[in-house]
Order: structure tokens, then C-alpha cells, then sequence
């Protein structure tokens, strides 16, 4: 399953995705990861939580997002959900451009059992057609 939290900057999508985590955390049998572009966020995140901050891992474009996200998954089979901040930061692209991304992280959740929650940096209203059915 996808969800997207979309919003302008600053309308509290990062403190939507921390809450989501956190409660997701305290009421999970499965890990949980937090992907984000910094360590800004790190200890806002429950312990429990593996907070990881995808830029020590050199990802350069969608294609290098996927492959780590690959890694991750096949690395630990308990993975349940992964919990992803500035999604169009950590993949290097245009929101019009997300639509193979997306799919893929779709057939790896169907595929590995995972959750995938997203905050996207964008307004609700513009976000493209093939993404409005994940907007939480």
C-alpha cells in the first residue's frame, strides 16, 4: 500500500509523517523505517524506528532510490513499513516524473508485504492524476 501526505512547504507534513510514524512504531509487530534527506528529524522519530538519512548513501536519481530501497528490503524481510520525507528530494525529480517510481514501489509493497507512506512538497490540487488515489 502507498499513502502521500501532500502539502505546500511548511503546512506540517514532515509532523503528519513524524505522528504517523511514531504511532505506526508503538503499534507495530514489523520494523519500521524512516528515509529522509537529513538528520533534522532524527531524534523526533521513536527509537524503535531505523532512521536512516538516504544522502550518506549517494543517491543521485529515481532509478539509485529504488535499487536502495531493493537493498533494504531484501536485507531485512521484517520490514512492514517505510515512512519516506521529501520524496522528491531523495529521488532527484519532478513530480510529473514519479509515475514509474511510484508504480514500483507499488509492486514492491504488493510483492514484500511493505507499506510505503510519502510526504510529497506539493499542493494537493496539482498533484497528477495517477498519484490522487494514494493522497491521505
Amino acid at each position: 500500500m502507498i499513502q502521500v501526505i501532500a502539502g505546500k512547504k511548511g503546512s506540517g507534513k514532515t509532523k503528519r509523517l513524524i505522528d504517523l510514524t511514531n504511532t505506526t512504531a508503538r503499534e507495530a509487530v514489523h520494523d519500521v523505517v524512516f528515509l529522509d534527506d537529513d538528520n533534522r528529524y532524527m531524534f523526533d522519530v521513536d527509537h524503535k524506528v531505523r532512521f536512516i538519512n538516504a544522502e550518506d548513501y549517494h543517491i543521485h536519481n529515481a532509478d539509485m532510490f529504488i535499487g536502495f530501497l531493493c537493498g533494504m528490503l531484501s536485507s531485512n524481510f521484517d520490514i512492514g513499513t517505510v515512512f519516506i520525507d521529501a520524496f522528491l528530494n531523495l529521488c532527484h525529480t519532478d513530480l510529473k516524473d514519479t509515475e514509474p517510481v511510484v508504480k514500483t514501489l507499488a509492486e514492491l509493497g504488493s510483492k514484500h508485504d511493505v507499506d510505503f507512506v510519502l510526504s510529497l512538497s506539493a499542493d494537493p490540487a496539482d498533484v497528477p492524476e495517477f498519484l490522487k488515489a494514494y493522497l491521505i
